[in-house]
């Protein structure tokens, strides 16, 4: 098979400003057949760019040439050893009467077997609390399964469980990467990294506005573009510390779960904490219980970090 190489000029810009420009750029491609938008995202890739906004390539041939190689991100994270690790809590608490989605209703929780009720059916000195709780599976930090989406897709039961505990994480720290006028994350944006298995989590700083007001509006997104990214990338999870993956101003549309759902990509809204986590290196977890027909559940997400 023959190798390609692509030859262009280019113009970079960044999300939190400032730019970056080349002339007769030459990269080595997979294929002959990459458009390019694909060949931008692949220089950003190549040279290992955080935070880009935009790619613009001028004048490119694609010409038949062995290849010259290119400098890799390693992304692989050490494996864990116990004792070794320090956990970090990336979940908000669940309480009675919490609004974690404008619209939805909040939680209840009520008594089903009081303490003191207890009393008379237990020895004595012995107790127990038996609690309801009513809610919606939209509540705090939870994840979606592709039936919340789609009716033949599989069910919070239906998950793997190897594709929700300890995922290698791929977070971007994007607080400075959006603003209120451009809320959507790109794919050039994430292109910068190797997501292929992993938790793509992504660090907006939305959370700090949760259970206000606030937090339901002008939140920032995952375009569908970034979502298709990540798809053809091999992300396994997709985590965002904001109101929704998707751009919910827009009307009913939802590309983003639209697209990752129906790839089998889950889901992780309501995230918080992301802060604490570095760049790469650590595991990510976020595994809902088990029930069946059901599409959407809150996780107690988590982060494993070495020490």
């Amino acid at each position: 098979m023959p190798d390609y190489r692509a030859h262009f000029d280019f113009d970079i810009r960044f999300a939190n400003g400032g730019g970056l420009s080349g002339a007769g750029f030459r990269l080595d491609l997979p294929s002959a057949e990459l458009s390019e938008a694909e060949i931008g995202r692949l220089l950003v890739a190549h040279l290992g760019l955080a935070l880009v906004d935009e790619v613009e390539l001028r004048g490119v041939r694609v010409i038949e040439e062995p290849h010259r190689g290119s400098r890799g991100v390693a992304t692989d994270a050490p494996p864990l050893v116990a004792g070794a690790t320090r956990v970090v809590d990336l979940s908000h608490p669940i309480r009675a009467g919490l609004v974690t989605y404008p619209g939805l209703p909040a939680p209840t929780i009520t008594p089903h077997l009081t303490r003191e009720a207890s009393r008379a059916k237990y020895a004595p000195g012995t107790e127990f609390a038996m609690d309801i709780l009513t809610m919606i599976g939209n509540t705090g930090t939870y994840l979606d399964s592709p039936f919340h989406r789609y009716a033949a897709g599989p069910d919070l039961a239906g998950l793997d469980l190897s594709t929700l505990v300890g995922l290698r994480a791929e977070v971007f720290h994007l607080e400075d990467a959006w603003t209120p006028d451009r809320r959507g994350i790109r794919p050039e944006t994430l292109a910068d990294r190797d997501v292929r298995g992993s938790a793509v989590l992504l660090h907006t700083g939305w959370d700090r506005l949760f259970g206000t007001a606030e937090y339901g509006r002008g939140a920032p997104f995952l375009t569908g573009e970034g979502a298709q990214w990540l798809i053809d990338a091999g992300a396994a999870l997709v985590g965002i510390d904001s109101l929704n993956i998707d751009d919910t101003e827009s009307g009913g549309e939802r590309p983003a779960h639209s697209l990752l759902l129906a790839a089998g990509v889950h889901v992780v809204e309501h995230l918080t904490n992301l802060g604490a986590l570095p760049p790469r290196g650590a595991r990510f977890t976020a595994a809902p219980p088990a029930v069946e027909g059901f599409g959407t559940f809150p996780v107690r997400a988590f982060a494993e970090i070495p020490s």
